[in-house]
């Protein structure tokens, strides 16, 4: 069952349950999905959906980050809810050894020395832990080992 069928039969179970602020979440990741899908006039893969769902969660991170500062907890409450409800749909998150292995891999796979070779380092990190890790951090790690 690819990703995108997953998210629609979860729709019509929140339906059936009559859970409102499920099924709010929901449809707002089938349309953002679908956006993407008429813009680019594609169907997307499970590879291609995972980035739709990391843009909506960094969004909501962002909000809730917002939210707190200026003290709305029912605010921040919300975004919290739909951040874990959009997460059950990435793949696991990597462990810190897997995550460590792999940034050694790629910057021996690329036979990067400094700072000019982050980018082709991240590109290969990136394909291989699409939505299985915050990019951000893995970006500080690899400028950490190039002492930038």
């Amino acid at each position: 069952m690819s990703l995108k069928d997953r998210i629609q039969d979860d729709m019509k179970t929140a339906m059936r349950a009559k859970d409102k602020n499920r099924l709010g979440v929901i449809r707002l990741i089938l349309a953002a999905i679908k956006q993407r899908e008429v813009d680019e006039r594609i169907e997307l893969s499970d590879m291609q959906t995972l980035p739709v769902l990391e843009k909506m969660i960094k969004q909501r991170r962002e909000s809730l980050t917002q939210y707190q500062n200026a003290g709305r907890e029912d605010l921040a409450r919300q975004e919290a809810f739909e951040i874990d409800l959009i997460q059950t749909y990435l793949p696991a998150p990597l462990s810190e050894a897997e995550l460590e292995t792999l940034i050694v891999n790629a910057i021996a796979a690329t036979g990067a020395q400094s700072m000019r070779d982050m980018g082709r380092v991240m590109a290969i990190i990136k394909d291989q832990a699409q939505g299985q890790v915050d990019m951000s951090m893995v970006s500080a790690r690899v400028k950490a080992r190039f002492g930038g």
